[in-house]
């Protein structure tokens, strides 16, 4: 991996100092049942697929001492074969621009589900960081290791997980599936650039993140250019239904059981076994 700084020589001095970081994000997407019995094996496969690029994404966070934007690299879109029918994947459940400010500790989300435009607006995720030791190198940066336990709500498309054979009809199994659980984070920060952000909701060490894993995910630093001459542009969003963080869950984890009951072929008009 090439991870390459640009900055001047007072960029830790200056009392604006500033930058953008550029990670890959890659999500292993594990559906070997998925959609029950009603879908075939090459169904499956093609699914699998799909949401495998969809899971490979680039985002680019801009920062300063207090605030930072995290934000989807912008791409053109590739052209749908099915004509925008059939599956469409999880985009709906992608969020969108995620805001953090250390100072005011809130967070403020740009979030589509389904259709529906939310502005998430709550407090910082706080997750009680334990230093490691252990370091290693990121392009040029040393990192030290950090670990964290996390809630992860079903609604979490990157953890969404489809029934396992025979699991069909039970619904304490679909339960189990949509409900919070605990995963460990490990995070590798580098006290080389002392601000305490990082990609996505991940935030509260002593250096910039450069390397998220978790559950299924695993967010890798790949650029950072400090103090460029373009002033880092950080836009808070503001579109969208206003809602907190709990309020957002309740929304979608009823949609996502909806779905769930969809794909199992139980929900309205979905028939299901005889």
């Amino acid at each position: 991996m090439c991870l390459f700084t640009a900055f001047s020589c007072s960029t830790f001095a200056q009392a604006d100092f500033q930058g953008k970081a550029y990670y890959e994000s890659k999500t292993t997407a594990e559906m070997p049942d998925f959609g029950g019995r009603q879908m075939s094996d090459e169904q499956k496969k093609r699914i699998e697929e799909r949401m495998k690029s969809l899971f490979e994404k680039t985002y680019i966070l801009s920062f300063n001492r207090s605030e930072s934007i995290y934000k989807e690299e912008e791409k053109l879109a590739a052209p749908s074969s099915s004509g925008g029918r059939g599956f469409r994947g999880p985009g709906d459940l992608s969020a969108g621009p995620k805001y953090k400010n250390i100072k005011t500790n809130q967070v403020i989300v740009d979030q589509e589900f389904f259709g529906k435009q939310f502005l998430i607006k709550d407090s910082l995720p706080k997750l009680v960081w334990k230093m490691q030791n252990e370091s290693k190198q990121i392009g040029q940066y040393t990192c030290f290791k950090a670990t964290a336990v996390k809630l992860v709500s079903g609604t979490d498309i990157t953890s969404f997980r489809g029934p396992k054979r025979g699991e069909e009809e039970d619904k304490s199994k679909e339960e189990e599936n949509v409900a919070p659980r605990e995963v460990t984070v490990t995070a590798w920060y580098t006290p080389q650039i002392p601000v305490n952000q990082g990609p996505d909701d991940y935030w509260g060490l002593p250096g910039l993140i450069l390397e998220v894993s978790t559950d299924k995910t695993t967010i890798l630093c790949s650029k950072i250019v400090l103090n460029a001459k373009d002033d880092t542009e950080i836009k808070i969003p503001t579109k969208g239904k206003v809602v907190t963080q709990e309020e957002y869950t309740e929304i979608a984890t009823k949609k996502m059981a909806e779905l769930r009951e969809s794909f199992s072929g139980r929900g309205p008009g979905g028939g299901g076994r005889r």
